[in-house]
């Protein structure tokens, strides 16, 4: 077995080395004899140190393992010093976040990391089970899915000839045009939904927002399912049997890290994504939401208002005191909303969604795709989306167009939210926030 060195006790003729190589939390207490060769030596190793050991199991004696494993050969791989920075059991998450080369090496977030790679895994499986085709989305791209021109530039020319982003002229660039960095796959994945039925992404996203929130990050990743042949009712069925698929699924294959995360980070997270595992989530019309914050017996910071959005305090009050359970949001307002949702038929609303949970609020947004041609290109006019570069899109409703629907949920939202983790740049191997691109 292989591993790093936890921490090392010894006496004049045992050493008991606790030895981690990530597959779990506890690790495995090492009990080195004085027969070992070297064993004066390895007594002064560090921790942090990466070691190779040859034994065998055997049943522990001690309290707090039912095994240990005797080393008949110990090799050094690379020794650590006294300069290791983890040498305490506890730092802040502040501090850890200075040294996210090291920090994987925690429990917390050998724990967080051990999660996100079994969702990702759980992502999978989910959509194959229901034969979702997978679709790999591009990266870079020259369109601004939501409208908001919070794009990463992508450029090969002088930077000094780019100027304003209205004014540059981009045809000696690289691709002939403006381009940026992707902030959602969900245009390219609706032209294979309209070919393949069913289809989902799951890829980095990218916002050059300058918010500084612990729910904001300039890189993250999307889960982005598109159907056809779907209404928003089907939407909705598909993202609650999602949400519980995954809540059950982080319950039952990462049952050590939920132990943990009960334990160090949040009490009764255990309880709280079982009780969402169980419910019958609540389909409630953004009219009607808006009624149950106006008749509150509470004040908010944000105005209540038909025509304006819900804000994170708005949502959390209609899950956790109204509902007091995941609930569904229904038909909003046009104007707060991007253009390529469904017009409804009261021409006020379209037919979007988004699902509401205890202690986040919004965890998934979505939409019934606008599938009509003419209705989608008004939309895109109103809302001032240049159709230049969008032709394909707009186009792609003129050829066998169908009712389809689709929604994005925000990986690392899911994380923070099964975990209890409360900054999104601690469920995220290196985070891209305002004024840190590195380490």
């Amino acid at each position: 077995m292989a591993g790093w060195v936890r921490s090392l006790r010894a006496s004049r003729n045992i050493i008991f080395m606790l030895l981690n190589d990530g597959s779990d939390l506890p690790g495995v207490q090492v009990v080195i004899e004085d027969h070992v060769s070297g064993f004066e030596e390895l007594k002064k190793l560090g921790t942090g140190s990466a070691v190779k050991v040859t034994g065998h199991l055997v049943e522990s004696p001690g309290s707090g393992q039912k095994w240990d494993f005797a080393a008949e050969k110990v090799e050094v791989a690379g020794r650590s010093d006294e300069s290791y920075p983890l040498q305490k059991k506890r730092h802040s998450f502040e501090y850890l976040r200075s040294i996210a080369h090291l920090r994987p090496r925690s429990n917390t977030f050998g724990a967080v990391f051990r999660l996100r790679s079994n969702m990702a895994h759980a992502v999978h499986s989910f959509f194959r089970e229901r034969n979702f085709l997978l679709v790999h989305t591009p990266v870079i791209t020259s369109n601004d899915c939501e409208g908001g021109g919070e794009l990463f530039r992508v450029a090969t020319m002088n930077p000094e000839k780019t100027g304003a982003v209205g004014q540059a002229d981009f045809s000696d660039d690289f691709f002939g045009c403006r381009t940026g960095l992707t902030v959602s796959g969900q245009l390219e994945g609706e032209l294979f939904s309209l070919a393949f039925t069913d289809i989902y992404t799951f890829g980095p996203a990218f916002r050059a927002e300058n918010s500084n929130t612990p729910r904001h990050a300039a890189e993250f990743w999307m889960v982005e399912p598109e159907m056809a042949f779907a209404d928003l009712y089907d939407n909705t069925v598909l993202a609650e049997d999602f949400v519980k698929y995954l809540c059950r699924h982080a319950l039952e294959n990462s049952a050590e890290e939920m132990a943990f995360f009960d334990q160090q980070i949040e009490r009764g997270v255990i309880e709280r994504i079982r009780k969402v595992a169980e419910a019958d989530f609540v389909r409630m019309e953004y009219s009607e939401a808006i009624e149950h914050l106006r008749k509150a017996p509470v004040s908010f910071n944000f105005p209540v208002e038909w025509g304006l959005d819900l804000q994170t305090e708005h949502e959390r009050y209609i899950t956790e005191q109204v509902t007091r359970r995941p609930v569904f949001i229904l038909n909003y307002p046009c104007d707060i909303k991007a253009f390529y949702m469904r017009r409804n038929d009261d021409c006020k609303t379209v037919a979007a969604m988004d699902l509401l949970v205890p202690k986040i609020g919004e965890i998934i947004g979505g939409s019934q795709r606008e599938e009509r041609h003419d209705i989608l290109s008004s939309a895109m006019d109103a809302h001032g989306v240049g159709k230049e570069q969008l032709w394909w899109y707009l186009e792609s409703r003129k050829f066998g167009s169908a009712p389809h629907a689709g929604f994005g949920l925000g990986f690392e939202r899911l994380l923070m939210y099964l975990s209890g983790m409360e900054n999104i740049r601690d469920v995220i191997p290196f985070p891209r926030t305002p004024g840190n691109a590195g380490f």
